[in-house]
């Protein structure tokens, strides 16, 4: 005898690990449908309690006699919700969703790198990435980045300046833009004369000099550590005068 009739209707089957949309019989017994669910919820029949809605707002649907009472006794509408709860201890259910514990295949480096159909190979053949012939060096994008950020910050020797943070507060003039050679690091360097004796040279490093300034008025940073605007001395004296 089949227990699928003309009248069956949708109904959402949500678990703990699944959710799908399922057609149901309303002939069928309650005993039946929990069999039906098992292998698209993972649950075993003898552990499934059927509620409408959800585990937090319950209205069960279990009864006395599963094998006796049928679906169509719940009047359920199409697409009602019906939540599973698997009733078995913590320790016997089967979380789908941790993948943690899943083996999962590595290939190894020699063996991809040996395939002619991976995104590797393709990068090989259309010369992409590391694989361009013409690609600057890591040195080399280093330094275009540092002149970039020159360019971008329109620093140039000659305009006022504020070190960065601006927690720092010092200000002063850019003084030299260009690459210093007892400055370990590749690149632009930006060498500022400061308004007060904050920094760290005059100007000279290693007995080279680069620009001129005072005594400790001179100091070396990267171009992203300034920025150039309308930045005029302090006058700290001046701000005393004004709270006197």
């Amino acid at each position: 005898m089949s227990h699928r009739t003309a009248a069956d209707i949708p109904l959402l089957v949500r678990s703990e690990n699944s959710s799908s949309e399922r057609r149901v019989s309303p002939s069928w017994s309650v005993a039946h449908f929990k069999t039906r669910l098992e292998p698209i919820i993972g649950v075993p029949a003898a552990f499934q309690r059927l509620s409408l809605g959800s585990a937090v707002q319950e209205q069960t649907l279990e009864v006395a006699d599963p094998d006796a009472v049928t679906v169509e006794s719940w009047g359920l509408r199409p697409y009602t919700e019906i939540y599973v709860q698997d009733t078995r201890p913590a320790s016997a259910r089967v979380n789908f969703n941790d993948l943690s514990s899943v083996k999962k295949y590595e290939m190894p480096a020699t063996e991809y790198e040996s395939r002619s159909d991976s995104v590797l190979a393709w990068k090989k053949a259309q010369k992409l990435g590391r694989f361009d012939p013409d690609a600057p060096s890591v040195e080399e994008q280093k330094i275009r980045a540092l002149q970039r950020e020159v360019s971008e910050r329109n620093i140039e020797v000659g305009k006022r300046c504020h070190l960065l943070p601006a927690t720092d507060g010092r200000r002063g003039v850019v003084s030299f833009v260009g690459e210093v050679t007892q400055i370990p690091g590749l690149g632009t360097w930006v060498g500022i004369t400061l308004d007060e004796p904050t920094g760290k040279n005059d100007g000279s490093i290693g007995g080279e000099r680069y620009f001129d300034s005072k005594k400790n008025c001179g100091v070396f940073v990267r171009p992203d550590r300034i920025e150039v605007g309308d930045f005029p001395v302090l006058n700290d004296f001046a701000e005393e005068m004004e709270e006197i």
